[in-house]
């Protein structure tokens, strides 16, 4: 397993050569001048094609973040004691889709008001979550929340509980939960959105 270290955080990178299929590449594909960030809204398999269809976006992943323990598994994380999230990895152009884009489709793609659940998926590992790679991408987050927030609150939501880190971690998951609703289009997807649009 290869490991790249960078600022007291780490990307642990398997050697294997997975291909994401809706995009003809690796996906550890991060081409130069690419940006990454990275999404919880609930299960995996949902979040990660939500972003099939943008223009912009050079290859997405699936894996665990923002938890404790090194190289987890998905029965580990299971369990909660972990505390890593499920997550999609959005590898993007900044010159065609900028990171406000993406914080839009991830705020209008789930629910961000249920804690430590999404739907009918209970646990610490479905929580909403935005991972950040940069300084701009934080403050948008930061800002669309508080925004987002007023916009549900008025529309009868409770308050957002969605956390916002800047980026520790990241392990991609196992082969077959990536594109999983590519390889199985009727398969379970249990995120929803609240209907209410993100109005600039």
């Amino acid at each position: 397993m290869l490991i790249i270290e960078t600022s007291n955080s780490s990307l642990y990178i398997s050697n294997m050569n997975i291909l994401n299929n809706v995009y003809k590449k690796s996906i550890d594909y991060e081409p130069f001048g690419a940006e990454v960030i990275y999404f919880g809204m609930g299960c995996f398999w949902g979040a990660e094609r939500l972003f099939w269809s943008r223009d912009g976006i050079h290859v997405t992943a699936v894996g665990y973040s923002a938890g404790n323990t090194k190289d987890p598994t998905y029965k580990e994380i299971c369990h909660g004691d972990t505390y890593h999230a499920e997550v999609v990895k959005v590898v993007f152009n900044p010159k065609k889709i900028d990171a406000f884009g993406l914080i839009k489709i991830f705020w209008e793609g789930h629910n961000p008001t249920q804690g430590m659940r999404q739907g009918n998926d209970v646990g610490t590992q479905y929580r909403s979550i935005i991972i950040t790679t940069n300084g701009n991408q934080f403050e948008l987050a930061e800002l669309t929340k508080k925004k987002y927030e007023e916009l549900l609150i008025n529309n009868g939501f409770s308050k957002i509980t969605t956390e916002i880190q800047k980026f520790k971690n990241f392990y991609y998951a196992e082969e077959y939960h990536q594109q999983y609703l590519l390889k199985n289009p009727n398969g379970y997807c249990g995120i929803g959105g609240c209907n209410v649009s993100y109005n600039n």
